[in-house]
């Protein structure tokens, strides 16, 4: 059975590896390619040859026209866009996303399958559009990172996380509020509300000790008595 492919592009580019031996193979094997962007499709036919066809009315910009093509079937190429549950699952595993509503790998050049979130990793269209062969070395990488974890049989956290001076804490829950990972959690201690830090969970940000009003809440290695004492000594310099 023969079949008649027509391919309408604004602009051919083979990057990866392969792509222009493929583009050359169907070139070859008489696929047509129509260099313009279509305006219409419709199923009104002007001619015999129309009737009960497709019609797709595109511009030709190496003809220099406007082409009418009566096909049996159109194949539309939209856009990749994110889930409509992404921001739900960016919010349940603590994500980052993109402005384009893709989640943002932790670096895109040294780390590109790692999240913000520890033991995390993402792979495949979830992080912005692919193809096959990326998709599958992204995954690959993914598992090898998620097996490394597993085989340490442990996580080690970093020394600079929240910390919680019990004393002053009023357990007024900016903490919790402010915070991306969800590491603070005003608790109940010995009868008392105050607020506590999962160290599992906390990337030493910074943000719960700026926004807590009674200075309970700092960073370890970094509290405000440490910080001025470094700006005195520098100054003494």
């Amino acid at each position: 059975m023969y079949t008649e492919v027509y391919q309408m592009y604004i602009d051919m580019r083979c990057f990866g590896e392969g792509y222009e031996e493929f583009y050359r193979r169907v070139c070859d094997e008489g696929v047509n390619f129509i260099r313009g962007k279509v305006a219409k499709v419709t199923d009104v036919a002007l001619t015999e040859e129309e009737k009960g066809k497709l019609i797709v009315i595109t511009e030709d910009t190496l003809l220099g026209g406007i082409v009418r093509v009566p096909v049996d079937m159109v194949i539309l190429c939209p856009a990749l866009e994110p889930r409509s549950d992404a921001d739900d699952v960016a919010k349940l595993f603590t994500i980052n996303r993109r402005a384009d509503g893709f989640f943002m790998e932790r670096h895109v050049k040294l780390d590109p399958v790692a999240t913000a979130t520890e033991g995390v990793f993402i792979a495949g269209c979830c992080e912005g559009p692919k193809d096959i062969p990326d998709t599958v070395a992204q995954a690959s990488a993914a598992a090898a990172k998620a097996l490394s974890v597993i085989s340490r049989g442990r996580v080690v956290i970093e020394p600079t996380i929240a910390q919680v001076n019990e004393v002053l804490c009023q357990a007024c829950g900016r903490c919790e509020e402010i915070c991306d990972f969800h590491a603070p959690r005003v608790i109940s201690k010995d009868g008392l509300r105050v607020s506590s830090v999962d160290a599992a969970l906390c990337k030493g940000c910074g943000a719960c000790a700026v926004v807590c009003p009674t200075g309970a809440m700092s960073v370890r290695h970094s509290t405000r008595e440490q910080i001025n004492g470094m700006v005195e000594a520098l100054l003494e310099v």
